[in-house]
């Protein structure tokens, strides 16, 4: 299957479980979604069905693994194509401390030998699209000749697409979270990635907070990837088919949305799926209309109790309607 990068929600740690995405493709059938990052011990060494399970209506869908033994990463990129995905992405960005220690993530930028090496293991084992998600530099490594010999030895090894969190990451000091706030956004270095690079697909990621600001960047650059916007406020997503992939057909209401994933969650329910696991994803589902507020207070306060059922989303959906 074919599929574009013009449009991405962002791999997110906790957040973009198979819950959190069958959601997001109820709001867009056209945008790229990303998995959590897994690692490859995980999968070789863990219940690889409960990482790569996912909906059979996820698609288009790309899985992000996290490791840096070569070996290791085609066994488990082939294992992701086995399973339907249409992109396997290499982790090349995390800043945490458990990445550095298993010498994988962000500090990898100093390893661009190692990365190509992986990035060829790769694509040797499978045919879908192998792809690399980095920062633009790390700590005092920043220079954007570094960064241009990091995708150029990259690229080298057949990966086509890059997609670049436009800040540096800071390997001590600062948390995975400040990482992502704190080092100031450069979309220039990836535009002149691009500049550089005109064969490559070069996807900017971080800051974008609006479809006009993501229509903008798209001017530059060949796709955009959107983070936690997306996940704090998702009917954001309503408008990305038509804006973005000049689809014609009209985006679902809020509550179109709710009546397809009711039933979901009732079928997760009898699969002995707790309720907090998927309502804390559509949390943000009305956010800027009327009766937000008492959704998600709903929500929250009613959601963690033993008995809780539909009913309890039931019952905040009806603060919603005006």
């Amino acid at each position: 299957m074919t599929h574009t990068h013009r449009f991405c929600v962002a791999p997110m740690m906790d957040w973009t479980d198979l819950h959190c995405r069958f959601f997001h493709r109820l709001i867009s059938q056209h945008a790229l979604l990303y998995t959590e990052m897994v690692t490859t011990g995980a999968l070789i060494h863990g219940d690889h069905h409960r990482f790569l399970r996912f909906n059979s209506d996820e698609n288009p869908l790309a899985f992000q693994l996290g490791g840096s033994n070569p070996r290791e990463l085609a066994l488990c990129a082939k294992m992701v194509e086995d399973y339907g995905y249409d992109e396997v992405n290499l982790n090349i960005g995390c800043p945490s401390d458990r990445v550095q220690n298993g010498r994988f993530g962000a500090c990898l930028m100093l390893e661009p030998e190692l990365v190509a090496d992986c990035i060829s293991a790769m694509c040797g084992a499978v045919s879908i699209p192998v792809t690399v998600k980095s920062r633009i530099g790390i700590d005092d490594r920043d220079s954007y000749e570094e960064l241009a010999v990091f995708v150029g030895k990259v690229a080298d090894a057949s990966c086509n697409t890059f997609i670049i969190h436009a800040r540096k990451a800071w390997l001590s000091g600062l948390s995975p979270k400040q990482n992502r706030e704190i080092p100031p956004l450069n979309y220039d270095v990836v535009y002149q990635l691009k500049t550089d690079f005109p064969h490559l697909e070069i996807v900017v990621n971080g800051g974008i907070a609006n479809l006009e600001q993501a229509e903008t960047l798209l001017q530059r650059v060949d796709g955009v990837m959107v983070g936690r916007e997306a996940y704090q406020n998702p009917y954001l997503l309503a408008e990305v088919d038509k804006h973005i992939f000049n689809a014609t057909e009209s985006p679902r209401s809020r509550h179109e949305i709710m009546g397809l994933i009711l039933p979901y969650i009732e079928g997760q329910l009898k699969n002995g799926i707790r309720l907090n696991s998927i309502t804390r994803h559509i949390l943000g589902l009305f956010h800027g209309e009327p009766g937000a507020r008492a959704w998600r207070r709903h929500l929250s306060e009613n959601v963690t109790s033993p008995n809780a059922g539909i009913k309890v989303v039931r019952d905040a959906l009806a603060f919603t309607y005006h």
